[in-house]
């Protein structure tokens, strides 16, 4: 095999893909019988956080101390590795829409989606691979329950939830991308 093969069946990412897709399937169903209205986020933030956890699982090895001691330069291939899976939810998200009635904007998604993967990577960074997903799935519980963002905090509190060209949403979204996809891909996760 190849090590390509080996990496991807190390992380997971044939589990977490149909993760994503069964879970992206689900609530585009969901969506067509009437669930929110065309402008509504919640549901396509719902898909794409969904995804983020589901791919979250990847991102810690089966063996921590095989991958810190592989002759194998990691910085790379875990910064790819975040990137790949955001692109991946992002095509996902898109091509769902592209079956149904359009619920969110191209540059939602990929906004959201670079966020949500950057703020998986944090914490597998923090916490390990096994709980990469809760600070999403945290953030998304805050941002569904908050009151509605009237000043800066709660504006970046809820930035998935803001529409495109916010500039809380989209700068929020960028500061965690790069630092979570950094710590990854630096310190790895944690054991």
């Amino acid at each position: 095999m190849r090590w390509l093969t080996l990496y991807a069946r190390s992380r997971q990412v044939p589990a977490s893909l149909a993760a994503v897709l069964v879970g992206a399937l689900a609530v585009w169903s969901l969506a067509r019988d009437g669930g929110g209205g065309p402008g509504d986020p919640r549901l396509p933030v719902l898909v794409l956080a969904t995804g983020a956890m589901a791919a979250s699982v990847g991102l810690g090895g089966q063996d921590p101390a095989l991958d810190r001691t592989a002759a194998i330069r990691w910085v790379p291939r875990r910064a790819a590795h975040v990137l790949l899976c955001a692109a991946v939810i992002a095509t996902v998200v898109l091509t769902t829409h592209a079956m149904g009635e359009d619920r969110a904007t191209t540059a939602f998604v990929l906004r959201d989606s670079a966020g949500l993967m950057g703020l998986s990577a944090l914490g597998a960074a923090l916490s390990g691979g096994r709980y990469a997903w809760t600070p999403p799935f945290a953030w998304l519980s805050f941002s569904f329950f908050a009151p509605p963002p009237a000043s800066a905090p709660m504006r970046v509190a809820s930035w998935m939830l803001l529409p495109p060209g916010t500039a809380a949403g989209t700068w929020t979204a960028l500061v965690l991308a790069v630092a979570g996809t950094a710590a990854y891909a630096v310190a790895g996760p944690r054991r």
